[in-house]
């Protein structure tokens, strides 16, 4: 192994010793505590730490870095308390994640490294959202990201070094090619010679070097990160390596042919190194005793104190409390001064004034600026705001969402257009795994707002016109919103922006144009959780959202029912205090919703009503949805499909139960 030192001093070449020794020294300590049984799973970097030590020690201490599950150099580099990191991996109470989740799967702002989730290539798309907010507030930082070879073969890489190349974004894509995806061999999961060749197709630079040579990764990684933050531009590194050790210890290693190991082992990037530093004098055979005996010191005693510490006594007030972020924005109220606005109107101008209101708010989407969005929304924004804080996005639902959480990270908050709520399927693990777990994993607030243009009515069809709300209702950590009129969608916009959470914000199309209403022409918020009664009438109560309220307003008056319609407003939290005492007060119960009758939150809600206001009820609690098939588009089927028609005809059979 050719190493060239350059103008490193004697010093430096040491450190970077100490820094390349010591993860091999704790993954050592750990396999012996793997075989006793003391530890559970453990996913070896053995034989890469130079690309993790290397690349740590090139960046500066508050660039982040995304690593992954064998890259145990970046916590040890970036000076992470021993007896901390063995706590997180023991799922202690003192760890980064108290105890709920595990190994690397963390995140900590005070050491600028953002762990990875399961789900490779997501942490890709959060990366650009890190630079980007770097970008706009003029640090010139970088963040660089990892990825195994494995990795690549998912859509968020491509998606993500797309975004990255057409916003020339200062990120470092760190490929880690040592030749396998768990078991699979590199001939089984790319047709490509190497990953370099790929560079030419993102439009950006792509390096190549080898992986197991710490001076070569150092001082690459260094160079390349000087360069990028004058000129911001990604680049693609691929360092060449080998995994020692199995995916992880259970799998073991009987799928890699034994010559693999005899030829990598010669190029051990530990002790090639040192054998470097013996032969130039740098240290002698005592430095490398001591200098042993210095970093193994204290590590049985911060093991044995971890080991000591009591397993966690849950607390479920605690484990519910930090689902969310606390949101502290005071509530303020709309003004007497209105206008006439329709319910597009509405939602364009409470964007627009929250943008005015805060500067660090970046609006994201297909076609949003100077197009003004599909459904023009945003037109005329680019002209007020720029084209740096209103985006226009290559189509990357996956990678944008990931952006929005990694502008977050960096303190800024982020509104991401779906340009049709049933396009968000293609970015469903970002916010199902990345921006809802996010806090609660490592009290990180994912300050998102997804907008999504949403249902049924304009003969669009089964792509453009499903009511997605339900797939995200399950999800722990998310917040819906859907409005039912101008004055609601606009107040409640601007509280989801406030939120630091996760915030889904539902806009119906078919209202978009059809319903107008006075709206304060001044900023002003709308409580979470806080439901409007419609007539107050005793016969029955009808609880619904969105387009289900101007239904529901509509065919009681042509009845001449007496209905107290509830429109919840927002699905996440729910006004259960509201429907209790509406329901107390009329016995008789409908939950109806645009969204197909199974699964759907009405039948969440219908469960609760039978089971807190049970001794209030004059006849079962009923359900209306739409027919179990995906969204016709000729309008007689769209008519058939939806549950309006059919809504007189169960009002009269619980009228009459």
């Amino acid at each position: 192994m050719d190493f060239k030192s350059h103008n490193l001093s004697e010093s430096e070449l040491k450190e970077i010793y100490k820094n390349l020794l010591y993860p091999r020294l704790i993954e050592e300590k750990m396999l012996i505590l793997l075989r006793q049984g003391k530890v559970g799973k453990w996913f070896s970097g053995i034989g890469q730490e130079a690309i993790s030590v290397g690349a740590t020690m090139a960046l500066h201490e508050d660039e982040y870095i995304l690593p992954l599950h064998r890259n145990l150099g970046v916590f040890t580099g970036r000076k992470i308390p021993f007896r901390k990191l063995f706590a997180q991996w023991q799922g202690k109470k003192s760890g980064f994640t108290k105890g709920r989740d595990r190994s690397f799967h963390f995140g900590t702002n005070e050491y600028h490294i953002v762990g990875m989730i399961s789900h490779l290539g997501a942490m890709l798309g959060v990366a650009n959202g890190i630079s980007l907010a770097s970008l706009l507030k003029g640090e010139k930082k970088l963040s660089l990201v990892f990825s195994g070879d494995g990795g690549t073969s998912e859509g968020d890489f491509h998606e993500a070094l797309n975004v990255a190349a057409v916003w020339q974004l200062p990120v470092i894509f760190l490929i880690e090619n040592n030749g396998y995806g768990l078991s699979t061999p590199s001939n089984e999961q790319f047709r490509c010679k190497q990953f370099i060749d790929k560079g030419i197709g993102y439009g950006m630079r792509a390096i190549q070097i080898d992986g197991n040579n710490i001076l070569e990764v150092y001082q690459t990684i260094k160079k390349i990160a000087e360069e990028i933050r004058e000129n911001p531009e990604p680049v693609l590194l691929e360092c060449i390596t080998f995994r020692m050790r199995g995916h992880e210890e259970a799998s073991g290693t009987k799928y890699v042919p034994q010559h693999l190991f005899e030829e990598w082992q010669k190029k051990d990037p530990v002790e090639n190194f040192e054998k470097y530093l013996l032969e130039n004098h740098i240290i002698s055979e005592s430095d490398k005793i001591q200098i042993r005996s210095e970093l193994l010191a204290g590590m049985d005693e911060d093991l044995e104190a971890v080991f000591a510490e009591p397993e966690i006594t849950p607390d479920t007030n605690e484990e519910l409390r930090d689902i969310y972020a606390p949101l502290q924005a005071t509530e303020i109220s709309p003004t007497s001064k209105t206008s006439e606005k329709r319910l597009v109107d509405a939602i364009s101008d409470g964007l627009r004034q929250s943008m005015e209101l805060h500067s660090n708010l970046v609006i994201m989407g297909q076609d949003v600026a100077e197009y003004g969005g599909v459904f023009k929304i945003t037109e005329g924004f680019v002209q007020q705001f720029g084209k740096a804080r209103v985006r226009n996005t290559p189509i990357t639902e996956s990678s944008i969402l990931g952006a929005g959480y990694g502008l977050a990270i960096k303190g800024f908050k982020a509104v991401v257009e779906m340009q049709f709520a049933d396009f968000v399927s293609c970015g469903f693990n970002q916010i199902a795994n990345n921006l809802a777990k996010s806090h609660y994993r490592w009290a990180q607030p994912a300050d998102v707002v997804v907008r999504m243009p949403t249902g049924a009515g304009v003969q669009a069809g089964p792509f453009h016109s499903q009511s997605t709300e339900a797939w995200f209702y399950h999800i722990p950590g998310l917040k819906i919103y859907f409005p039912s009129n101008p004055a609601d969608a606009k107040g409640l916009l601007a509280t989801a922006i406030n939120d630091p959470n996760p915030v889904l914000f539902f806009e119906h199309k078919h209202l978009y144009r059809s319903v107008s209403g006075p709206v304060s022409d001044d900023y002003y918020t709308i409580a979470e959780g806080s439901a409007t009664v419609h007539n107050y009438g005793e016969d029955i109560c009808i609880i619904t959202y969105g387009w289900g309220v101007h239904k529901a307003l509509e065919i009681t008056k042509a009845m001449g029912l007496k209905a107290s319609i509830i429109d919840l407003r927002t699905l996440i939290p729910w006004d259960k205090e509201t429907v209790k005492n509406v329901v107390q007060a009329c016995g008789k119960v409908l939950v109806l919703t645009e969204d197909t009758f199974t699964g759907s939150i009405a039948s969440d809600i219908a469960s609760w009503i039978s089971e807190n206001c049970f001794e209030y009820l004059d006849a079962p609690v009923k359900r209306l949805g739409s027919l179990d098939t995906p969204v016709p588009l000729a309008k007689t089927l769209e008519d058939n499909f939806l549950p309006w028609g059919r809504l007189e005809l169960e009002l009269r059979a619980l009228e009459a139960y």
